[in-house]
C-alpha cells in the first residue's frame, strides 16, 4: 500500500479498477481531465515502490498501471528515464506490457535511453530483454525508426560473447520479429560460438528458416536433449523455443523473476 499522498485527478486512479476486468483502454484525459501538468504527479504514481512491491490483490495495486497508460496518452517524454528503472524493480505481468506500449508511442525521443540501459551490463539480462522489446515496438509503430532500432539491437548483440546466453537469444527473439535479415551474419556468429540458449529461440536452422533464409523442408525439426530441457526450465523460464513453436511473449519473461 502506498504511503504518498495524491493530489486530483491522479489519486482518482488508485480506485479507478482492475485492468484485468476491462474490455478496452479508457480514455483518461477525455474521462478524467488530465493534462501534462500531472504528468510528475503521475510518474511518481507509476514509481511507487510500495504500490509496486505490495499486495497484488488490492485495487491501489493497479494504480502505477493506470498512470503509465495517462502517461502514455500524454505522450509524456518526460517519464521516458524515470520509468526504465522499472524495468529492473517489477515482479508482474501487466506494467511490463504497459512500458513497451509506452516506449513504442513515445518513439524516437526514448531510445538513446533504450540503447544506455542496453548497454549497462549490470541489469539483469531479463531487464535488459525489456528494454529490447521497448526497442521492436518502437520500430512497430513507427517504421521509419526501423532500421535505427535493428541497429541498437544488432550491436548489442555484436557482444554475445560478454552476454548471457538467454540475453543473446532474447536479443535474437526481437530481431526475428522485426524479420531483421540484415543482422543474420551476427546472429550466426553467436550461434557458431555456442552462446544462444537454443531452448528459447531453437537452432540456427530453425532462425534461418524465420527469416526466410532457409525453407522449413530444408531444416530437420530438432529434439531437444532431455538435460537441456531439464537445466533450462529448472531455471523457471517457461518460454518455448521459437521456430517450430510459438514465440517467446514478454510477460513469460518477466515470469522467470517470480
Amino acid at each position: 500500500m502506498s504511503g504518498s499522498i495524491y493530489p486530483s485527478p491522479v489519486d482518482k486512479l488508485l480506485t479507478y479498477g482492475d485492468c484485468s476486468e476491462m474490455e478496452t483502454i479508457p480514455n483518461y484525459i477525455q474521462e478524467l481531465g488530465f493534462n501534462t501538468d500531472h504528468i510528475p504527479d503521475l510518474i511518481r504514481l507509476a514509481t511507487d515502490k510500495g504500490l509496486n512491491s505490495g499486495d497484488i490483490d488490492t485495487i491501489e495495486a493497479w494504480g502505477p498501471v493506470h498512470a503509465v497508460r495517462v502517461l502514455n496518452q500524454l505522450g509524456a517524454e518526460a517519464a521516458i528515464q524515470p520509468l526504465v528503472t522499472l524495468f529492473h524493480e517489477l515482479d508482474d505481468d501487466w506494467l511490463p506490457n504497459e512500458l513497451f506500449e509506452f516506449y513504442g508511442t513515445i518513439g524516437a525521443a526514448a531510445i538513446p535511453t533504450l540503447e544506455a540501459y542496453l548497454q549497462d551490463l549490470s541489469n539483469d539480462a531479463y531487464d535488459l530483454a525489456d528494454a529490447a522489446t521497448s526497442l521492436r515496438k518502437i520500430a512497430e509503430k513507427h517504421p521509419d525508426l526501423r532500421d535505427r532500432c535493428i541497429a541498437v539491437l544488432t550491436q548489442r548483440l555484436e557482444d554475445f560473447t560478454k552476454n548471457d546466453k538467454e540475453f543473446n537469444a532474447f536479443l535474437i527473439g526481437e530481431l526475428l520479429d522485426l524479420q531483421a535479415v540484415e543482422s543474420a551474419p551476427v546472429m550466426e556468429r553467436a550461434f557458431a560460438a555456442n552462446r544462444v540458449s537454443t531452448v528459447i529461440v531453437g537452432d540456427w536452422d530453425m532462425v534461418q528458416v524465420d527469416l526466410g533464409l532457409k525453407s522449413r523442408e530444408e531444416v530437420p525439426e530438432r529434439r531437444f536433449p532431455v538435460e537441456e530441457l531439464i537445466n533450462f526450465y529448472q531455471q523457471e523460464l517457461p518460454q518455448v523455443p521459437r521456430g517450430f513453436g510459438p514465440s517467446v511473449s514478454s510477460k513469460q519473461k518477466k515470469k522467470k523473476k517470480k
